[in-house]
């Protein structure tokens, strides 16, 4: 009898381990009777729900609705993986992952942020803006780190060295497009270690594709339009409001794919979710088609027309026009 405790005591620590490495444990794997556990840690269950020490884990948004349709708020250990479909979008991406940022340091937690991202990407979406970081977030300079590698295989390196340390409150990774060195095997270190170290990732993807990941939660960003700031007197007629956001569900174990707006309301230090009526959601301009691996060429032009050339004063076709001998000079520099 004494056996065959130690033994289901023995495969339940084994399971246990495995669930770690993997990322996930079953609803129903419990502890043997009269044990609160083999060890004390962070995982993420089937559910999506992030459980830390038997009671879970979750980083409250204050848009009630939102968090409601994510559990009760996004993870607080682990990958979170935050896409933006467009370049022109970084902004909204960045300002909302900064605004989680904001959330984590409301709460007491303890160590500095970390922020990664290559050269060639803070070219390409900006480097944040250190007073703009205090005055809309609470995020001082002492308060932020950056690293800016040349390579994105040191970026990843960074990355999965960062997410292990309790040090830090977060760890902040800026990826452009879909690059091969980010698979899910890459993610999946990363996610297995934040959850070790019960810190959270956020993955940041600027203008990338959806591709499978290790991250329980992808939320798609995009910009929407501010409402006018609110007065005494009613709304402010050509005034700019609060920071909005139109944050899509598109990958999660507990919540159904949709679609919310959110606003951030810097002096509360919290989201709130704002009407659809009040923000304009409407991208002005005409893209052009998405490539992804030469396989989605752009649309092919309309029907070529063929027009008679313009007869000259004598019945016959004129010639071209050119630049004379002294005008060829100014010509070719123009």
């Amino acid at each position: 009898m004494v056996e065959r405790a130690v033994a289901r005591e023995t495969i339940f620590a084994l399971r246990r381990e495995i669930a770690k490495i993997e990322g996930v444990l079953a609803d129903r794997l419990e502890p043997p009777p009269g044990r609160s556990g083999i060890a004390d840690g962070v995982f993420v269950r089937r559910d999506g729900r992030a459980v830390e020490n038997g009671r879970p884990s979750l980083l409250r948004t204050g848009a009630d609705a939102f968090d409601a349709v994510l559990g009760g708020g996004l993870p607080r250990a682990g990958l979170v993986e935050i896409h933006g479909k467009e370049t022109r979008d970084a902004g909204a991406v960045a300002g909302f992952t900064l605004a989680l940022a904001s959330l984590l340091l409301k709460e007491g937690t303890d160590g500095p942020l970390l922020w990664i991202g290559t050269a060639d990407i803070f070219h390409e979406t900006g480097f944040p803006y250190l007073p703009g970081l205090h005055a809309r977030f609470g995020i001082g300079p002492e308060t932020i780190l950056f690293a800016r590698p040349r390579q994105l295989r040191d970026a990843l390196w960074i990355a999965e060295e960062a997410a292990r340390l309790k040090a830090l409150s977060a760890v902040f990774l800026e990826i452009g497009g879909s690059p091969h060195q980010l698979d899910f095997t890459a993610t999946r270190r990363l996610h297995r270690r934040a959850l070790q170290a019960e810190r959270p990732l956020f993955l940041l993807r600027e203008a990338g594709f959806a591709e499978p990941t290790a991250a329980p939660l992808r939320l798609i960003l995009a910009p929407a339009g501010a409402r006018p700031r609110s007065t005494l007197a009613g709304p402010l007629a050509n005034s700019i409001g609060p920071p909005s956001f139109v944050v899509g569900i598109d990958k999660s174990r507990n919540a159904p794919s949709r679609q919310f707006i959110l606003e951030w309301d810097a002096a509360e230090c919290s989201f709130r979710e704002g009407r659809r009526e009040d923000h304009g959601t409407e991208n002005i301009g005409v893209m052009v088609s998405a490539s992804r691996h030469g396989q989605d060429p752009a649309p092919p032009a309309g029907a070529v027309l063929a027009f008679p050339a313009r007869a000259g004063p004598t019945g016959r076709n004129a010639p071209p026009r050119q630049p004379s001998r002294g005008q060829r000079k100014a010509h070719r520099g123009a």
